[in-house]
């Protein structure tokens, strides 16, 4: 009974670190475009779902889209890589993913490099 018990415990612990590994917390300074959406300035939570990058800020959701590039090393923080005032790519601290912004009136299936 006490192994099930233990069982059950670390499995629990397992789901609840992979879903907070699964979102990320960025914060914008300024209002920023991405993609063909207009985010306000404020801190958002960041789910990647499928080729969808899910901005949540309060009640408020956004779905952006995007397409996923791997790097050679780990990124040690989460950053933002803009141009002017629009979102390109974000760089998700603690993994080696990179979300790159699907241009305007992208569906997100697009492959980065074709």
């Amino acid at each position: 009974m006490k192994l099930t018990k233990l069982t059950l415990c670390l499995a629990t612990l397992a789901l609840g670190v992979a879903s907070a590994a699964s979102s990320f917390t960025i914060t914008l300074p300024s209002a920023i475009t991405a993609g063909d959406k207009q985010l306000k300035p404020g801190e958002y939570k960041v789910a990647v779902e499928g080729n969808q990058a899910i901005f949540k800020q309060g009640k408020t959701t956004t779905a952006i889209p995007v397409s996923t590039e791997k790097s050679t090393t780990k990124f040690k923080y989460t950053s933002l890589e803009t141009e002017s005032s629009k979102l390109q790519a974000i760089d998700l601290g603690g993994t080696t993913t990179k979300l790159v912004v699907s241009p305007a009136g992208a569906t997100g299936n697009e492959k980065v490099g074709e």
